[in-house]
């Protein structure tokens, strides 16, 4: 028997648990992994069709040298401009495909869009701008307006090229410089290049049968068609009275979404393959005395505060103490509370394991008992909740997700695991029955862990015509995550084999901070060429791969999700094997101690300054 918060759990019970968990995955299992997404693109490309950009758009082709190109008008991009600019690089070009600045969150305008990270931490350079955010969790339309605001402070808008796709990147040797070509016929020379794509660009689409087939009104939500639901983020979806509506998918999009179809659809279907875990978010205006106290140095300190606790460092004060740090707290004070019970034995393995599985076990217990006191219906509340552990799929919070099945208007379809069957002229068919409706709307979410080159959608040619989806087809060999042998300036930011953190904005800073630092020293010493050698990239692989992540038996046992690439692991590729097992902040130490021998073990500087 052990105590688990105020309740007890008998080994009975622990093991009933872990069988209805392995139960629900093996139903969700596919052999197909992540292929049963199909490519947004040839005839799904409308899916991808910018509704925020003014169509009529044309401008003169470019053609250029440019010191420094960013690939991507994310958070990464600028906050890799704003170390750039710190040492003193002026010539920048940003390109991307949206409009404007914003990456993911110029993308993700859907009614209810919240960051699920703190704001005060997500949020990058706040001090360097004076801003506080108006909320704990920000709007989608705060975030956009600060990676705006960012880009003027950096004067980044003269130069960036929208609404425009990087179709071609090689480089050329004699020239030293990467020759990169767009879809609107541009040839831009930039001697450096850096890829900040982000994790979450590229939409992605379940290949459900017959989804050409459909007439109906269709859009994925990174794409939300307001012309047709009417509102904007925070509701009022007036075009949407007298229509039944599919919501399909119930990840983070979904349950944020879903609130507001809810109330103004005639008739909503919300499909579920697998149910969301979601806890309790209880966003609240930020306290403006609060705001007037913060000190020189508070959002770093905060920052790192948040990030030690969850990577398991624990901190002496947790200066967030939100639902992340809540959950990660109770892991580690159970085994904590069991060693010192034990007269200060440290745990085994083994033990170490139970407990923290028991912790796992009470944070879904209290979820699943959420919903029971939540939903009035016996069988909707039951099929809402979730059997898998806590840390198989990103935490959820929302206050207004569980509320929104009382509503007389709203039937959850659960698919038990197998999703759609398929989708005909009229609606989409889920077993025996066929649900007719006027617009379906799929909260699938975007592609994550599929290949690098895919979710760019164009192809790296480094020296010698060597392709990285080549160099990369059995997962990828970089130093640092951000230098890979034969791409010579070309540099990488985002999810590739660097610290995985909840706030990914904490991941680009230390990223960018990097970048700059090694720029810097190539232009200092009068070199225009950095390139990680081949030495330093299998030291590096075969580093990151002794300190790979341990629990893989934990994710092994999830039910899928992007986290563990649809249920097909492999050491190599998808989710996690983009991320440093020690953890982000031994991952960044590492990035500063390298830095502070002041050797640049690992790379290559060459070429004159012209």
């Amino acid at each position: 028997m052990t105590t688990t918060g105020n309740s007890m759990i008998d080994d009975a019970e622990f093991e009933r648990v872990q069988q209805r968990y392995a139960q629900e995955r093996a139903k969700r299992i596919r052999t197909d992994g992540n292929n049963q997404y199909v490519e947004v693109s040839g005839e799904f490309s409308h899916f991808t069709a910018d509704p925020y950009a003014d169509p009529t758009f044309t401008r003169e082709p470019l053609s250029e040298d440019v010191e420094f190109l960013l690939i991507g008008g994310g958070f990464g991009s600028l906050l890799a401009a704003a170390h750039l600019r710190a040492i003193g690089v002026e010539d920048i070009r940003v390109i991307d495909p949206a409009a404007d600045f914003g990456g993911t969150w110029y993308w993700n305008r859907y009614p209810g869009v919240q960051c699920d990270i703190e704001s005060y931490i997500y949020l990058p350079m706040l001090e360097e701008l004076g801003y506080v955010p108006k909320n704990r969790y920000s709007s989608g339309s705060e975030i956009l307006g600060h990676a705006q605001n960012l880009g003027k402070q950096l004067d980044l808008y003269n130069d960036a090229i929208f609404q425009t796709s990087v179709t071609d990147m090689r480089w050329d040797e004699d020239a030293q410089r990467w020759l990169v070509r767009t879809d609107r016929g541009d040839e831009l020379r930039a001697r450096f290049v850096s890829m900040a794509t982000g994790p979450l660009n590229r939409p992605k689409l379940p290949g459900i049968p017959g989804i050409t087939d459909y007439r109906g009104h269709m859009f994925h939500t990174s794409r939300w068609d307001f012309s047709y639901t009417g509102g904007d983020e925070s509701g009022d979806l007036t075009g949407l009275r007298g229509k039944r509506v599919a919501v399909v998918g119930t990840g983070s999009t979904g349950i944020q979404c879903i609130p507001h179809v809810a109330e103004w659809a005639e008739e909503l279907y919300v499909v579920q393959r697998t149910p969301a875990a979601c806890d309790v978010r209880a966003n609240r205006p930020t306290d403006d005395e609060w705001a007037a106290e913060l000190q020189a140095g508070w959002q770093r300190d905060r920052m790192v505060n948040f990030t030690s606790i969850i990577d398991g460092g624990g901190a002496d004060e947790d200066l967030v103490d939100d639902g992340w740090t809540v959950t990660y707290r109770e892991l580690t004070a159970m085994t904590a509370a069991e060693e010192a019970n034990e007269s200060g034995r440290p745990l085994d393995r083994k033990e170490r394991s139970r407990l923290m599985g028991l912790a796992d076990l009470r944070t879904m217990e209290r979820i699943r008992q959420r919903i029971e006191e939540t939903v009035d219906d016996p069988d909707t509340a039951e099929s809402l909740k979730p059997w898998y552990g806590r840390w198989c799929k990103r935490p959820q919070f929302h206050d207004e997700y569980y509320p929104t099945f009382n509503r007389p208007n709203v039937t959850l379809v659960d698919t038990d695991g197998k999703g759609v069957d398929r989708l005909t002229e009229t609606g989409f068919v889920v077993g025996e029955r066929e649900y007719e409706v006027d617009c379906i709307i799929f909260a699938t979410g975007f592609e994550v862990g599929t290949d690098y080159t895919r979710r760019a959608q164009y192809d790296v040619i480094g020296r010698n015509g060597q392709r990285l989806s080549d160099k990369w087809s059995s997962g990828m060999i970089t130093l640092h995550g951000m230098f890979t042998a034969d791409f010579p300036n070309c540099f990488f930011l985002g999810q590739t084999q660097t610290g995985l953190t909840a706030n990914y904005c904490h991941t680009v800073g230390e990223q960018a901070k990097h970048l700059a630092y090694v720029v810097d020293q190539a232009r200092t010493a009068g070199h225009t060429v950095v390139e990680a050698t081949r030495e330093g990239e299998a030291a590096y692989r075969e580093h990151f791969r002794q300190v790979a992540i341990g629990n893989s038996s934990y994710y092994q046992a999830c039910t899928p999700g992007f986290f563990t690439s649809e249920g097909n692991i492999d050491p190599d590729k998808g989710f996690f094997a983009s991320f440093y097992g020690k953890g982000p902040l031994s991952f960044f130490e590492l990035l500063e101690q390298w830095r502070a021998s002041g050797d640049l073990d690992g790379i290559a500087l060459g070429g004159n300054r012209p």
